[in-house]
């Protein structure tokens, strides 16, 4: 009897395995990207853009077409659209021509090997510091000092500079940003673009209430604090098309000192806002990832 049901188990296991595989390995479509199976590389923070300007080079090139499979999707590490928007050294831009000639190296490098590829698209918000600004003090949702949030620089970790809060007018300027780089993204030969809004950054900032303080009509309501991240994935959209557009959310994220008080309501709202825009995908990180302790 027990040897029977060991056979069982062992048959089942082999079943279950076998389903897998044929899932794992089947075609499908995110939105108009076409993949070959379900295998997707993750955003990985790599800091090898270690030349002036943050441009891209042939060791990042080298990097991302090691992993390029035949049918398969990479989702790069995040590239910051403005130069004042950088959370670590070494990070890649994707705000000068010179960055787009340096991406499209990293993109003929995944397509030569049969590789689809997107360009995750950043702005680090409060999580940042002058001395990666050349000056500029960071901005986010509300002026929210917080010890826990820490940023890379030359000079090694250094808590980050406090932030001022980005006032309303200046938050157009913060669409057109996404709007330009989705533009090169699109002129460096990428197949599509992903939209971070996840891991205690500007849009995360501005979706959280433990960051977002403000009075006006992007702050309060899960609506008005979704109002940002709604307006950059319209302008990215326009540029790519929404089906070659995703969007990547933390929702149990603590990571950047990012908290909310109900992030049920906000994340199931923000979802369903996406929902309408009929997008690639939604990219979001599992509750068991929550920072850069327990990750």
């Amino acid at each position: 009897m027990i040897h029977r049901r060991l056979l069982l188990a062992s048959t089942t296991h082999t079943y279950l395995a076998m389903q897998t595989h044929r899932t794992l390995f089947a075609p499908i479509w995110l939105g108009a990207i076409e993949l070959a199976h379900r295998v997707v590389m993750a955003p990985l923070t790599r800091l090898r853009s270690m030349q002036p300007g943050d441009i891209p080079g042939s060791l990042m090139a080298e990097y991302y077409g090691q992993r390029a499979s035949d049918g398969g999707l990479i989702v790069t590490e995040s590239a910051e659209i403005t130069p004042d928007a950088s959370a670590y050294e070494g990070a890649p831009g994707i705000y000068t021509d010179v960055q787009v000639g340096g991406w499209r190296g990293v993109v003929d490098a995944v397509h030569a090997r049969g590789g689809r590829i997107v360009l995750q698209l950043w702005h680090s918000g409060r999580v940042s510091h002058m001395k990666l600004s050349a000056g500029v003090v960071p901005v986010g949702a509300s002026a929210i000092p917080s010890d826990e949030v820490q940023v890379f620089t030359a000079n090694g970790i250094l808590p980050a500079t406090p932030n001022r809060a980005l006032s309303a007018d200046e938050l157009p300027g913060i669409v057109d940003l996404y709007h330009r780089a989705a533009e090169r993204a699109k002129i460096a030969g990428f197949d599509g673009a992903e939209i971070l809004a996840a891991g205690g950054y500007l849009l995360d900032q501005f979706l959280q209430n433990g960051t977002n303080r403000r009075t006006d009509r992007y702050g309060g309501t899960v609506e008005n604090r979704a109002r940002l991240l709604i307006e950059v994935t319209s302008a990215v959209a326009e540029v790519w098309g929404a089906d070659r557009v995703g969007v990547r959310i933390s929702p149990s994220g603590t990571f950047n000192g990012i908290s909310d008080s109900e992030p049920e309501s906000i994340f199931d709202h923000v979802a369903g806002a996406l929902g309408q825009f009929g997008l690639a995908y939604l990219h979001v990180i599992e509750p068991r990832v929550r920072g850069r302790f327990d990750s």
